[in-house]
């Protein structure tokens, strides 16, 4: 596994959970990125670790589908309500 060479972003708020939940199922980036893909979210992988890093926006379509695909709220994403 490998550990974030830059530090965090400030560009969302989710990107740091989505990381700790992936890795907590045990899913790499690529598992992640195919299940989005087939609910039709375009995103490559520097796309994912830049969201993940918090230096890139995420939408509010790909916040839906990260949240479902993850099995958490996107109010627990947003740091609205505990998980």
């Amino acid at each position: 596994m490998r550990i974030r060479k830059q530090k965090l972003g400030d560009r969302n708020i989710v990107g740091a959970k989505v990381e700790q939940v992936r890795k907590e199922k045990g899913l790499k980036q690529k598992d992640l990125l195919t299940r989005l893909e087939i609910r039709g979210i375009e995103l490559d992988a520097s796309g994912l670790s830049k969201l993940e890093g918090q230096i890139r926006s995420v939408t509010d379509k790909e916040l839906l589908a990260i949240s479902q695909e993850l099995s958490v709220s996107v109010n627990w994403l947003l740091g609205i309500e505990e998980k």
